[in-house]
C-alpha cells in the first residue's frame, strides 16, 4: 500500500486512517485518476491540516484537504469544517475531506451540507466535484460508547424540563438557566450531552451560543424509562366527599385554606384528566409534596390514614414546586404537562389510556 506523506507528524491512527483512504480513493476512481499523498510542487502547505493528497486525472489535478477524526458527531465536524475553510488555495481545484472511524448520520449530513466529502473506517465514501462523484456507504462500527453523562439528576431534571416546555426555542445558557432556575454550568452539562446525542442543536459561539431542543420525543422517552425505574414511598388516605367528581376541588380547597397551596402540586390521573379530558370520573387524586411535608398535608386534608381504599396518595420529591403550575382556576398548582405524563407511567387502572391521550396532546405542541 502507497505510504503517506502528511503535512503534520500523524499518529498510527492518522497513518493507517489515510493509507484506507488512498486505497478507497484509488479503487473508486479506477481509470480516472491517480491517488497520491501529498500536495504537487505548485501547492503550498499549510499547518493545520492531517494531510494533502492530489488527485491527478487527465489534464487537472485536484487537491484533496483531509482532516482525521476519530467518533464523530455534528459538533466535531463542524469545528473541522472551520478549521478546513481556512484552507483557501488560490487558482486550483480544492476537496475538503473528513476521515474518521465512525461519523454519526448527523455529521455526514452536515458534511454533504457544507460541500465536504467524507471517508469512513466501514469503507463508507462521499466525494462529490465538478468532476467526479463518489457515493458509497456501508454499515460503519457503533464506537465504543463513551462515558453517559446521567441526564436526570434532581438539578438537571429541571433543565430537561425547561427544554421540553420551550421545545425549538433558541437560548443561550444563562436564558435556559434562568428558565430552569438552576446554574449555568449544570445548564451547560445537560446540553453538551444533548448535543453529543444529537438531540439539540447549536448556534454561534461563546457567552451569546445558542442551543435548542430539536428531538423532544427521544428526550422525553428517555426520561420515562428513568422516571419509571423510580422507587417512591407514597403515603396514602381516605378523604371523604359526597360525591367523587367532587374529591380533586375539595382537597385543593382545604389545602389552599390551610396556607399549603404553595407547598402542594397535584398529579395523576384526576390532574391529567383536567388537563387533557378523557374519562368520564376518576376516584383518587396524587398528590407531590417537599420532603417533610407529607404530615402537615395528611392533616390539612383530614385523611384518615388507609392503604386498601385510599383516594388520595401522598410522594415528597425535590423541586416538585419548580415543576408545577397554575391551571383554570384551581386553588392549587398542577404538575406540569411532562410531570403529568410521567406519573402516569405506573400502569396503574387507565393511566396508560390516558397517558396515550395527553402524549398526543404534548406532540401537537412540537414543532414540525
Amino acid at each position: 500500500m502507497t505510504s503517506v506523506s502528511h503535512a503534520l507528524g500523524s499518529s498510527v491512527f492518522e497513518g493507517k486512517m489515510l493509507s484506507l483512504l488512498i486505497a478507497a480513493l484509488s479503487e473508486a476512481l479506477m481509470g480516472t485518476a491517480n491517488v497520491e499523498p501529498g500536495p504537487d510542487a505548485s501547492f503550498s502547505t499549510i499547518n493545520s491540516t492531517d494531510a494533502l493528497l492530489t488527485l491527478k486525472g487527465k489534464g487537472e489535478s485536484v487537491v484533496v484537504v483531509v482532516e482525521v477524526l476519530r467518533n464523530a458527531y455534528p459538533r466535531d465536524v463542524r469545528r473541522a469544517i472551520w478549521s478546513l475553510n481556512e484552507f483557501k488555495p488560490q487558482n486550483r481545484s480544492l476537496i475538503r475531506l473528513i476521515a474518521a472511524e465512525t461519523l454519526s448520520p448527523g455529521a455526514k449530513q452536515t458534511l454533504k451540507d457544507h460541500g465536504f466529502a467524507y471517508f469512513e473506517k466501514s469503507g463508507s465514501l462521499y466525494l462529490r466535484s465538478r468532476r467526479w462523484f463518489i457515493n458509497i456507504e456501508r454499515p460503519s462500527k457503533a464506537p465504543a460508547k463513551p462515558s453517559i453523562v446521567p441526564l436526570f439528576t434532581v438539578a438537571r431534571e429541571d433543565v430537561v424540563h425547561a427544554l421540553l416546555m420551550h421545545t425549538h426555542q433558541w437560548m443561550t445558557g444563562s436564558e435556559l438557566a434562568g428558565l430552569a432556575k438552576t446554574s449555568s454550568y449544570t445548564c451547560s452539562v445537560v446540553l453538551q450531552e444533548l448535543e453529543r446525542r444529537e438531540w439539540c442543536e447549536s448556534s454561534g459561539g461563546g457567552p451569546t451560543k445558542r442551543r435548542r431542543l430539536v428531538k423532544p420525543a427521544e428526550l422525553l422517552d428517555a426520561w420515562a424509562e428513568h422516571w419509571t425505574q423510580r422507587k417512591e414511598q407514597k403515603a396514602k388516605g381516605y378523604l371523604f366527599v359526597e360525591d367523587s367528581k367532587y374529591l380533586l376541588s375539595e382537597a385543593a380547597n382545604r389545602i389552599y385554606e390551610a396556607g399549603l397551596a404553595s407547598k402542594c402540586v397535584l398529579t395523576g390521573p384526576a390532574a391529567a384528566n383536567e388537563f387533557a379530558p378523557l374519562l368520564t370520573e376518576v376516584g383518587s387524586i396524587d398528590l407531590i409534596v417537599p420532603p417533610g411535608m407529607t404530615l402537615a398535608v395528611m392533616q390539612a386534608l383530614k385523611l384518615k390514614p388507609m392503604v386498601r381504599g385510599a383516594n388520595v396518595s401522598i410522594v415528597e420529591r425535590e423541586a416538585s414546586i419548580l415543576l408545577g403550575q397554575p391551571f383554570k382556576n384551581n386553588s392549587c398548582h398542577f404538575a406540569s404537562p411532562y410531570i403529568l405524563y410521567l406519573d402516569l407511567l405506573d400502569g396503574r387502572g387507565r393511566n396508560k389510556e390516558l397517558a396515550e391521550h395527553l402524549r398526543v396532546k404534548l406532540e401537537q405542541t412540537w414543532p414540525t
